[in-house]
């Protein structure tokens, strides 16, 4: 008898399931976790009801304002403004290069072998990445005074810990085979980092630059609104003086500028990767 129910649970199909009852159960605990997260934030920016029902006829009032568009106010105020934004960025990515390209290769391992250095490397690449530029420009603007000088350090030392990373990862993906001839025929570190590394990750080096510079357009617009320097000082002016016309022609001059960095990011792209 028991040999037969033994064979009857042998032969008898297996029902398949997706998951588990413990990884359904963690799946609802996640999936619960989110809603709380989601309430507690909804309850913590304390949305008013009142102004949440009157934003579109607010937004359509400043709208109506800002039309039509006044372009006179190009050549006065948004052309000078919108070119420090340019130079800041340009700078700041440079200068971003200068401080990464070293701390890069401190934090490959395949270079640089010691442990204490790597570290010491990606805690300055972490500290980078975790301040927001708009931080940074506030401590600089507080170290120089207001203007472009400290945008442009601003945007340097957001810059650093993006591009020290990718470049660092980029190193250490490099394959092992022509470095290890570049050293069994004598060659010194330099050497073996110009001849062995850099054809490898010359791709992702202008990559990396290209893409840094495009954000750093983007987020030196508003800099300005910190005391910074750059279009963002125009716009910060504009909207607490209320003219409305001349903050429409800023935000669109930001806008063009974007559309333009990213079309010849595209292009430059195209041609030399």
């Amino acid at each position: 008898m028991s040999e037969s129910l033994t064979l009857a649970a042998a032969t008898a199909p297996r029902r398949w399931q997706r998951f588990t009852l413990t990884q359904r159960l963690l799946r609802y605990g996640v999936w619960l976790l989110i809603v709380w997260a989601v309430v507690q934030s909804a309850r913590t920016i304390e949305v008013i009801p009142e102004f949440l029902y009157d934003a579109p006829e607010q937004m359509g009032d400043m709208l109506t304002r800002m039309w039509p568009v006044d372009w006179s106010h190009y050549p006065a105020v948004v052309h000078a403004a919108l070119m420090e934004t340019l130079h800041m960025a340009t700078l700041g990515t440079v200068l971003a290069l200068v401080l990464a390209v070293p701390l890069a290769l401190l934090v490959a391992g395949n270079i640089t072998r010691n442990r204490a250095l790597n570290f010491a490397a990606r805690v300055v690449l972490v500290a980078s990445r975790s301040v927001n530029s708009l931080v940074w420009a506030l401590l600089f603007v507080a170290i120089f005074g207001p203007g472009p000088l400290a945008g442009m350090f601003a945007i340097a030392f957001r810059s650093v810990g993006f591009v020290g990373k990718l470049l660092g990862e980029a190193i250490e993906q490099t394959p092992r085979g022509p470095i290890e001839a570049l050293q069994a025929a004598g060659a010194s570190t330099a050497a073996q980092v110009w001849y062995g590394y850099w054809p490898h990750i010359k791709p992702a080096f202008w990559s990396v630059v290209l893409l840094r510079w495009d954000i750093n357009v983007r987020e030196s617009g508003v800099l300005g609104l910190v005391g910074a320097g750059g279009i963002g000082v125009a716009l910060d002016t504009a909207l607490n003086l209320f003219q409305w016309t001349q903050v429409a022609v800023i935000l669109i001059a930001v806008f063009a500028i974007v559309v333009l960095a990213e079309v010849v990011v595209t292009q430059v792209r195209k041609r030399v990767l």
